[in-house]
């Protein structure tokens, strides 16, 4: 559906600065028998609210069409999302000083990763997380995990069995939910008496520094900023008292969220709303100059890629993170450029990727078929990929990275 106002001040001023074209959901990889029928596209535009600066998508899929059929996607596999996770956990611990007679729930909690470094620090733990085989998956690993959406009901269920959460995380799932109201009506109905909210989210003021346009997809519908989100909270009787900047997806804000007066705002909060103010991320002129580098990236990434197929050169993708989708459909780089896709999600494997149809193998396959280049996708991991890919660079193949300038990598660095 077409989203006609903000998500957090309900103004109908929206101004759209980014249209990346139509795009089927980033997430959606297909089966063999799939390839005949048909792919749904839908618009994947950016709006601004010109009231209060909020940075939305035009149009929501139903989550239905997005979690709930066949989900495959499993929180961070690299070594480097593992230690975050770890890192969240074990920091998260010490400052609100967890006993093991605290609940921790997450939503949006995917395979457990995040749960399983609370868990083994003897902290209680809840996911909830709406994809049937994720939580299967979830539960098989022993961390307690609830199928469904975050809704009423669900918390009702929560206060009979599990009673209040000490802590709520949500770690990339916050900038997925459409009802904003409703999320934090439920959280305040599970949340203790000095409580806090944890989120994790791409920082908008990274996206536009670093040109990192394919974290715009379907699953992300907001793309969030401190000052209008610091408004709508005030709103509701809840306040962000603390951030802290993470390197993680190409630079995330961990935001610390509270019930109004719970917890004194920190330095580190209020200097990073005074940098927000400084970098005009609600300049009609910065956004409309953002949106021209998008293209330009695109341009600049075909053709460098069109020039090496040119001489005959055999190009791979390597990776196949949902971001790497919104790239490939962008850029329409199919067949006709890459040659296959690779990844380590066994949830991936044997599909083809949406929009674009390539075949998705395992990572042992670059070293299989030794192709000229292969293109990162998962860019904000790329030093552990091109790292986790020596024997390719032995052989004599070439990294291209697309974000923020496109390059040509042919040596690693041992450090």
């Amino acid at each position: 559906m077409n989203k006609k106002f903000c998500r957090l001040c309900k103004s109908n001023k929206l101004s759209k600065f980014l249209d990346l074209g139509l795009h089927p959901p980033s997430d959606q990889f297909i089966s063999l028998d799939e390839l005949t029928k048909p792919t749904i596209y839908y618009p994947l535009e950016v709006n601004t609210c010109l009231k209060c600066g909020f940075k939305q998508l035009s149009y929501v899929v139903d989550p239905k069409i997005l979690y709930q059929k066949d989900y495959p996607y499993e929180s961070s596999l690299t070594k480097s999302g593992n230690k975050h996770f770890d890192e969240f956990a074990f920091s998260c611990i010490a400052k609100f000083g967890l006993t093991n007679k605290d609940l921790v729930i997450d939503i949006g909690s995917n395979v457990g990763n995040l749960l399983t470094h609370f868990k083994k620090r003897n902290i209680k733990v809840l996911g909830i997380d709406p994809a049937t085989n994720i939580c299967k998956i979830a539960n098989k690993r022993k961390i307690k995990t609830i199928n469904s959406f975050f809704n009423s009901s669900i918390c009702d269920d929560v206060l009979k069995r599990f009673n209040k959460a000490k802590i709520i995380t949500g770690s990339n799932v916050f900038a997925h939910i459409d009802d904003l109201d409703l999320l934090f009506k439920n959280i305040k109905k599970i949340l203790k008496t000095k409580g806090v909210m944890i989120i994790e989210v791409p920082y908008f003021l990274n996206l536009i520094k670093n040109l990192e346009y394919d974290t715009v997809y379907h699953e992300h519908l907001s793309y969030i900023t401190l000052l209008p989100l610091q408004k709508f909270l005030k709103k509701i009787d809840m306040e962000i008292f603390d951030v802290e900047e993470k390197d993680i997806h190409g630079g995330s804000l961990r935001i610390f969220l509270s019930k109004k007066n719970d917890f004194k705002k920190t330095s580190k909060f209020l200097n990073l709303l005074i940098k927000e103010k400084k970098s005009k991320l609600n300049d009609l002129k910065v956004l409309s100059k953002f949106s021209k580098n998008v293209e330009k990236n695109r341009l600049e990434l075909v053709k460098t890629i069109t020039n090496l197929k040119k001489k005959n050169k055999s190009i791979i993708a390597l990776s196949a993170p949902a971001k790497g989708m919104t790239l490939l459909n962008y850029c329409k780089l199919d067949k006709d450029y890459l040659d296959f896709v690779t990844e380590k999600s066994k949830l991936k494997i044997n599909r083809f990727t949406p929009g674009t149809n390539l075949k998705v193998y395992s990572d042992k396959e670059i070293i299989k078929r030794k192709p000229d280049y292969a293109l990162i996708l998962a860019w904000n991991f790329k030093k552990e990929i091109m790292k986790n890919n020596q024997a390719f660079i032995k052989s004599g193949g070439k990294f291209i990275i697309p974000i923020p300038k496109v390059k040509i990598i042919s040596k690693v660095s041992k450090k």
